[in-house]
């Protein structure tokens, strides 16, 4: 078995993701979103808007500063000249993905026909012509939120005051058939789904092509393994929420078919498997800002083992608890996770919060300082914002404030 250090490892990582690709010279396309995607596969979405919404911000790690509107006409838009170029659907969580990869989830939706989750079956007892209405209205109307069905439903919803989770039977019902295709997102406005017939959303090619769930399992593993570089049996499997079972025994194929290399590398306690395509760069240069769930560090195990970066989501962590912050991004430097920072755009004042920053042992802090801050800048233009304002909150705080504040050139 050939082996690789772990420095090696780690450059194969970030040359998969993108991250040893020159930037473009001017402003991104169309063309670069396809090209970012077919590297990483899939951009994951979350509710999340302290900063960003999460499925925006990978290419903004990968390109720079791009129009958000690509990623929007990506998703929303379809026509002769720029056919749909992505589909959402429940990949490594909900996600977009090409829609050419729609048919690899099959397998998903079949096992989905009777719910993803436990009290979709209760909904549907207590409401057994539900899921049948509701596909009448949308195939009546178009695309529509769960909220626009029921009021053509006439369902009679008062206000409740319980969590966001707290879904109605409409939505649940929505929900469901989303999960099991035969309903697809149209379109989303101000984040909430707006549900159509999965006939009226994807190519008819795309609906018409059956993989079973071997040959899918397959796939997405082959694309698991080129969008990771180098990775473990449960790298691969998380990527897109496999089982070890279906993991296994697709892995075993694809090394007999040469697709897959096993390999050792130093330091890891697990095997690892290479893709074929997928390369070692002398070096990676380069500084980027990663949101919580970019495909980098969304596996955060995964991340700990390739980057020495312990990384964890306070979001639902009290206050007072946590150790970072908020909403954190890991900050990217020639191929090491080197600092994190906090973030949250304030729209109303024009200003990107920075309400932590801490650097990681046996960093420079003033190297780091000085690669992060344009960053920052960076961002705030992207972000539309006037400026960015630091705390000195973090082993990083006073001396990134104090940068902050010094006039520019200086």
């Amino acid at each position: 078995m050939r082996e690789m250090t772990a420095a090696a490892a780690r450059r194969s990582a970030l040359w998969a993701q993108g991250f040893a690709d020159r930037k473009p010279a001017g402003a991104p396309t169309r063309r670069h979103v396809r090209s970012v995607l077919d590297r990483v596969r899939l951009f994951q979405i979350d509710s999340v808007s302290v900063a960003v919404r999460a499925h925006y911000v990978p290419l903004f790690s990968r390109l720079g500063v791009y129009d958000r509107g690509l990623v929007d006409s990506a998703a929303w838009s379809h026509s002769a000249r720029a056919p749909r170029m992505l589909a959402e659907y429940w990949a490594h969580e909900a996600a977009f993905i090409p829609v050419e990869d729609w048919p690899l989830m099959r397998w998903r939706m079949h096992r989905y026909r009777h719910g993803r989750w436990s009290g979709e079956s209760r909904v549907l007892d207590r409401n057994p012509t539900l899921a049948a209405d509701v596909l009448d209205v949308i195939g009546a109307v178009g695309a529509c939120s769960a909220s626009d069905v029921e009021k053509h439903l006439e369902v009679d919803r008062p206000d409740r005051k319980g969590p966001w989770w707290d879904r109605s039977d409409t939505k649940v019902v929505c929900e469901q058939l989303f999960a099991s295709g035969a309903l697809a997102v149209d379109k989303r406005v101000a984040f909430t789904r707006h549900y159509d017939l999965s006939e009226r959303v994807l190519p008819k090619a795309i609906l018409a092509e059956e993989v079973s769930e071997e040959d899918a399992v397959r796939g997405l593993v082959q694309r698991s393994a080129r969008a990771l570089g180098v990775a473990t049996e449960p790298d691969l499997r998380d990527y897109y929420r496999l089982s070890p079972a279906q993991t296994a025994s697709a892995i075993e194929e694809l090394v007999e078919d040469g697709v897959l290399e096993r390999v050792g590398v130093r330091g890891w306690d697990a095997p690892a498997f290479v893709h074929r395509d997928v390369r070692v760069p002398r070096k990676v240069e380069g500084a980027a800002l990663l949101c919580p769930f970019d495909p980098l560090v969304f596996c955060r195990p995964r991340t700990e083992r390739i980057f020495d970066f312990r990384y964890r989501l306070e979001i639902y962590t009290p206050a007072h608890k946590r150790v970072h912050g908020y909403y954190v991004f890991p900050f990217l430097l020639n191929g090491e996770l080197v600092a994190r920072v906090d973030l949250k755009a304030d729209r109303a004042s024009g200003t990107l919060e920075v309400r932590s920053a801490f650097v990681e042992p046996d960093r420079n802090p003033g190297c780091v300082v000085e690669a992060l801050l344009p960053e920052l800048r960076r961002m705030a233009t992207w972000l539309g914002l006037d400026d960015i304002r630091v705390d000195d909150r973090g082993n990083l705080g006073a001396l990134l404030a104090a940068a902050a504040a010094r006039p520019r050139g200086e």
